[in-house]
């Protein structure tokens, strides 16, 4: 079959690989539609495990099922997870499934970007969603993105009427715009430098969005009538953000790193500041299942109109064009490849 593998941002190659072979319990889905995520692009974090196939935002047919496995047949049209939580230990039954230890272990082979993957049996026994025949395969592909960012917002506990401020507005800082709105969030303002991802938010229904180099602070407070914002969401790695998130927060309020920055970097908090202000500062990483389900029922319902970010379809011969569209962060948001072309 064939593959694209990752030696860097810039060398993406189309290979040739052999095609898995599946054992009992087991699902061999042939992949219809696997999204670039901008992880895949974080090149200090994945270069160093190159060569490697990447890819773990899939959508596809099944087309093989290992000996005892009842629950999916020759056909279905799955989501499947690429991490699964063990759902019984320490972590998982204090709902912090994505510190779960069998979560960094697992995942399906060889990655999204190949024409099929074997599932492993962990995965699916709670890693598997069946795809309502009104749900596009390229749509089941948000449903891993969507799941972090509703479980990101789950547990920052964004409530009706607060003021959202976003700092990045690539595909997670639009996810986490169009949930908030469904969500009945009060004020939503946006940040980027790029002008294609500041007019896309607005589309989107952003009330406003600023260029991150001009002043967020004073513009903050002239649009929510004084005061700053109730949760500050940082979807983008560049370190400004960190330190401008700290800044906008209101009294009360959150600060909720859904992005990372380069490794080894430390954060100057002014902690009696904020002692005295109630602020809290969190992080959320990845989605659990439940969280995984409840982006499918969003997608499903039209609550949030992933398809609007799709900007790129791309053949699996072209990922290396995808890649770079990604990595470059210019004018495009979702990129789309299509193994089976």
């Amino acid at each position: 079959m064939r593959v694209a593998t990752y030696y860097k941002n810039s060398d993406v190659r189309l290979e040739e690989a052999a095609k898995p072979t599946i054992g009992p319990g087991e699902l061999l889905v042939k992949v219809i539609a696997s999204g670039i995520c901008g992880s895949d692009v974080l090149e200090w974090y994945r270069v160093k495990k190159a060569p490697i196939v990447l890819g773990h935002e899939i959508a596809g047919e099944i087309v093989g099922v290992g000996e005892g496995e009842e629950r999916y047949k020759i056909g279905d049209r799955v989501f499947v997870s690429h991490h699964v939580p063990c759902n019984t230990c320490h972590y998982c039954v204090n709902d912090h499934h994505t510190a779960c230890e069998t979560l960094h272990a697992t995942n399906f082979f060889p990655g999204g970007f190949a024409e099929y993957i074997r599932v492993p049996k962990i995965n699916v026994e709670c890693g598997v969603f069946l795809l309502p025949k009104e749900v596009l395969f390229e749509e089941g592909t948000f449903i891993e993105p969507l799941g972090c960012v509703v479980r990101g917002e789950r547990l920052a506990g964004l409530k009706p009427g607060q003021t959202l401020l976003i700092l990045g507005s690539g595909i997670s800082g639009l996810l986490h715009l169009l949930l908030a709105r469904h969500s009945g969030a009060g004020k939503i303002i946006t940040t980027d430098v790029n002008k294609y991802r500041l007019k896309m938010a607005k589309d989107l229904g952003a009330d406003a969005s600023l260029n991150a180099k001009d002043d967020i602070l004073n513009s903050l407070r002239k649009i929510n009538n004084g005061k700053l914002a109730d949760l500050v969401i940082v979807c983008t790695g560049a370190f400004s953000a960190f330190k401008q998130a700290l800044q906008c927060v209101d009294r009360g309020g959150t600060v909720l790193f859904f992005a990372a920055t380069d490794p080894g970097v430390e954060l100057p908090v002014p902690v009696n500041e904020f002692w005295r202000k109630e602020i809290k500062l969190m992080t959320s990483y990845g989605s659990a299942p439940l969280d995984n389900a409840r982006a499918l029922e969003l997608i499903h319902k039209g609550h949030i109109p992933v398809r609007k970010l799709i900007t790129h379809r791309l053949s699996l011969k072209e990922a290396g064009v995808g890649f770079r569209l990604v990595a470059e962060a210019g004018e495009s948001i979702k990129v789309i490849i299509e193994p089976q072309k």
